[in-house]
């Protein structure tokens, strides 16, 4: 490794280790100002061009507020109508009448191990919080519970969404690795479905049941009363019926899934293809999901629409500060990708002696975990591990993508936008934050490398 590579290593950790002090310290610094501070800092420090850091903050925080910023805000009006309407208030009804205290993480984690098949991380994440924190807020007035029944809640969802994401396709991440690699959708997602299981279980309900006593975690009030409060004049003639309910719940993940069997099953460029890919483009998903939730909920009940237009604007209020945070870490990502750590940790890894399968979670893990972006340590491991894919045809691939993919996920933190989602939404600390998130992806990321190698000890599918 050269003098350079070690410079730019030791940046990367010392500008998260700085990060976390400016927040925790006495400072206590905003996160959003920790995070810009940061990146400026890094981007002097590593020798960019003065231009160069202010534009690539600019580009970073632009660019994570152009893929989940807008999401996230028609997130907020979708839960915003659903509680409005009482749909929530229903829904947490029926799964705390039919499931035990015992049984309810595991029956958030096959709600969230659904809605992530075709959803995104912070998609899955927006859509499922009003559930979360209605069940969770029912569950915390139980005499008998002790410790965050956000936690209890909570973490499932967390495990199952960051399983799906990055272990099963459509997602982009196991996408791009199945393309780099010149494998195939098929196997990989049978044997993503396979690691996705036993990781979601140990990372999620047996995870949370040892947490839950150990933390008081509690969202912010106002984004509590937002998604739990009780029905209120945007609807008339009672409670929607609950197939109604579910399914304005669950349509942006119908038009997502939608897209991604035609994907899979009709021709690339054939009309229903382009038609299914544009309806199930996360934004334009979304968008349906909140017009239909406001036309069905709302306007053909009769429902007040001045309360509607009140209550949607009333919806972004508390999470605006969430949405600065998360571009706050888009730029913080995108200076460290910008300064070339990735490039650095390639270098390194090049003094591994690692078997393949290994050796690619390895790769997307350093990346990923050193650059704040899955995207950069998936397409850095499978294009380092495309030749060796290319030439070794004893090489199960789409197992190797499956392992690249798994890697990419391990201790999402500060420098990732998920990981401010999750953090801020729940009212955390970086400590609790760190314990979640962080800790619940490491052991998806760790489970998923143990099945991948149990696996190819197996006859190859197909």
């Amino acid at each position: 490794m050269s003098e350079l590579d070690i410079r730019l290593l030791l940046t990367a950790l010392v500008s998260v280790l700085l990060l976390v002090a400016l927040i925790v310290s006495r400072i206590r610094m905003h996160p959003l100002l920790a995070l810009l501070v940061v990146a400026v800092g890094v981007g002097l420090f590593a020798g960019m061009d003065i231009d160069r850091v202010a534009r690539a903050v600019t580009n970073g925080a632009g660019k994570t507020l152009g893929a989940v910023g807008i999401i996230i805000a028609l997130g907020a009006m979708l839960g915003k109508v659903l509680a409005d309407t009482g749909v929530t208030e229903s829904i947490a009804n029926a799964i705390l009448s039919r499931a035990s205290d015992r049984a309810l993480p595991w029956a958030m984690a096959l709600a969230a191990f659904i809605v992530g098949i075709p959803m995104f991380f912070e998609v899955g994440l927006v859509v499922l919080l009003p559930l979360i924190f209605s069940v969770a807020r029912k569950l915390e007035t139980r005499e008998r519970f002790r410790g965050s029944a956000y936690i209890y809640v909570g973490v499932p969802v967390i495990a199952a969404l960051a399983a799906m994401h990055g272990m099963v396709p459509p997602h982009p991440g196991p996408l791009t690795a199945i393309a780099t690699l010149k494998t195939v959708i098929g196997p990989t997602m049978l044997y993503g479905f396979v690691a996705a299981v036993p990781a979601i279980v140990l990372g999620g309900p047996l995870y949370a049941r040892f947490l839950t006593p150990r933390m008081t975690v509690r969202p912010d009030e106002a984004l509590l009363e937002q998604f739990t409060h009780a029905p209120g004049p945007a609807g008339t003639g009672g409670q929607p019926g609950a197939a109604l309910g579910i399914f304005t719940v669950l349509l942006p993940a119908i038009l997502m899934l939608a897209h991604t069997l035609a994907e899979t099953l009709l021709p690339k460029g054939a009309p229903a293809t382009k038609v299914a890919a544009f309806l199930g483009n996360p934004l334009i998903a979304m968008l349906i999901g909140v017009l239909f939730a406001c036309t069905a909920l709302v306007y053909a009940r009769g429902g007040d629409t001045k309360h509607l237009r009140e209550s949607l604007g009333a919806s972004l209020k508390p999470i605006a500060g969430i949405l600065l945070i998360i571009a706050g870490g888009g730029a913080f990502q995108q200076v460290l990708t910008d300064v070339k750590v990735g490039d650095a940790i390639v270098h390194l890894t090049q003094h591994f002696a690692l078997p393949p399968l290994a050796l690619g979670w390895t790769i997307a893990m350093l990346l990923s975990v050193s650059t704040g972006s899955a995207t950069v340590g998936i397409v850095g491991a499978a294009g380092l591990l495309a030749p060796l894919a290319g030439a070794d045809p004893t090489l199960n691939l789409p197992l190797l993508a499956l392992s690249i993919g798994c890697g990419s996920l391990f201790f999402n933190y500060a420098n990732h936008a998920g990981f401010w989602l999750v953090k801020e939404s729940f009212g955390m600390t970086m400590g609790e934050a760190t314990q979640t998130i962080s800790v619940v992806q490491s052991i998806v990321a760790l489970v998923g490398l143990a099945m991948v190698l149990l696996m190819n000890l197996l006859p190859p599918l197909g």
